[in-house]
């Protein structure tokens, strides 16, 4: 901050702007607080006027008293110019990036051009260096974190970020995930980009049914259909959903060939693959794309796994299931007021996609308790072996599921179990965690981990139910490693 910029300004309002200026400073990361948190001496009480504070210090930027500096923002490709009133002491202080601009301006006008989503929220992003707030809608997070980004203002971009990262499920016309997951990409903020992706990963189903899914880049398209924890009915609901956007956007021919290669078809049941080959005009098009993945999935159909592993890789994407919500894998389970008792329920799950064991069935026993211990530090058994729960005044949520019987059908079978934990965010019922067990253990260790299941307003709860949905994935293994 340079002596001739502060003795342009009056020495009373001065003063002011250099209080508000450093209180902003203090707090950068945490979202523009007007003070710093510091206790009053003992005996002492503390009066507390900042917010008289902001509103003349909102009046003074509205009324334009003591200005010193003029912004005139020009919008691109157009002839719209928004004149501001400013004042170069709160500037600097907020923004090393107008502090510089304002050392080597030759004149009182500082002349600034944005695009014009950013110019028209110009005077918004002004009042918040004078002010510490701003109030933000989902249309208006991309323009005003451009902003931030560009005049450094980091509480700003840090408070923006975490809006977005918590709006994720709110509701608008178009949508709008997909526009932060593209600004995020083009920007290189990697945790804001991986919040976007997890979020129409895990609610892909409610995605692919709004108009937001026609949107979707050929890029991020690719993304989500290589990964194993999209969550949605089944994978003939994802084909239909591709079809659709194929026919709505109609991307290069290696683009639609990436996208349908991409698809599981061997978690597709025989007959609907082969109403597909007849009846799809995406299928139509592109058969001789995935003629040799769909020979393949018929294979896995109509061959025992054992003998399939003799010659084929089982363990490839191919024959790997994704979190489908169908009956067959798995179940919903609604736990009305979790902290009170332990639970169980059963149900069935196919023994595996293969046409050959989708008939057999495997029967799993689900154990929920608010406050037992690990599996680790637990030593009470029943005469037939049978865990019993040690319960504890301070423990946590244990989910543990295991199967009620065995068979020699298991053989060559792996089992990974996914519980998916729902909650109501912005009035929309959205998926909030994704808990996964390794085939060879009974539980997860972090399962609810951070939840207060306590609070009958918990981000974990709707209407004081804990909303469950177990996913048990059966996975083959390749048997015999050297193939004839």
């Amino acid at each position: 901050m340079s002596l001739s910029l502060l003795d342009k300004i009056p020495a009373q309002l001065g003063l002011v702007a250099l209080v508000v200026g450093i209180g902003f400073h203090a707090a950068v990361v945490e979202g523009a607080a007007l003070k710093q948190d510091a206790g009053p001496e003992n005996g002492a009480t503390l009066l507390n006027h900042s917010m008289a504070l902001v509103q003349r210090m909102e009046a003074l930027l509205v009324q334009g008293n003591a200005s010193d500096v003029t912004l005139r923002v020009q919008t691109t490709n157009s002839d719209e110019v928004k004149v501001i009133q400013a004042h170069g002491l709160v500037l600097s202080l907020q923004s090393d990036v107008f502090d510089e601009l304002l050392q080597r301006r030759n004149s009182s006008t500082l002349v600034l051009s944005e695009t014009p989503d950013c110019a028209a929220l110009f005077d918004k992003f002004i009042r918040y260096l004078y002010c510490g707030d701003i109030s933000v809608r989902l249309d208006q997070a991309i323009p005003l974190h451009k902003l931030a980004s560009k005049y450094q203002v980091w509480s700003l971009q840090q408070g923006l970020t975490r809006y977005m990262t918590q709006h994720l499920s709110s509701d608008s016309p178009t949508g709008h995930v997909v526009n932060w997951y593209q600004y995020a990409v083009q920007l290189g903020d990697a945790a804001l980009r991986d919040s976007c992706l997890q979020y129409l990963s895990w609610n892909l189903s409610s995605v692919m049914q709004s108009a937001e899914w026609g949107s979707i880049s050929g890029e991020l398209l690719l993304s989500l259909l290589q990964r194993s924890d999209l969550i949605l009915q089944s994978e003939l609901e994802l084909y239909d959903a591709l079809e659709a956007w194929i026919g709505q956007n109609q991307p290069s021919g290696l683009t639609a060939e990436n996208a349908l290669r991409s698809v599981r078809y061997g978690m597709i049941p025989p007959q609907q693959l082969f109403r597909l080959q007849k009846q799809s005009p995406l299928m139509l098009k592109y058969y001789e794309s995935v003629r040799d993945l769909l020979f393949l999935a018929f294979q896995f159909h109509a061959a025992s796994p054992i003998q399939l592993a003799k010659y084929f890789d089982v363990n490839c994407s191919i024959f790997t299931p994704r979190n489908y919500l169908s009956p067959a894998w798995g179940s919903p389970w609604v736990i009305n007021n979790p902290t009170r008792d332990d639970r169980s329920f059963s149900f069935q799950t196919q023994l595996g996609p293969s046409g050959h064991d989708s008939a057999k069935r495997v029967t799993w026993n689900a154990l929920f308790s608010p406050r037992w211990l690990p599996l680790s530090v637990r030593s009470t058994y029943t005469e037939h072996g049978a865990m019993q729960p040690t319960r504890i005044d301070n423990g946590r949520p244990r989910v543990i599921i295991t199967p009620a019987t065995s068979s020699p059908d298991f053989a060559g079978v792996g089992f990974q179990k996914t519980v998916i934990v729902a909650a109501k965010q912005q009035g929309k019922v959205v998926v909030r965690h994704v808990y996964n067990f390794h085939q060879s253990t009974e539980e997860t260790g972090d399962f609810l981990v951070d939840a207060d299941l306590q609070r009958r307003t918990s981000e974990y709860l709707i209407d004081s139910s804990l909303y469950l949905h177990i996913v048990v994935k059966p996975l083959y293994h390749s048997l015999i490693v050297s193939r004839k």
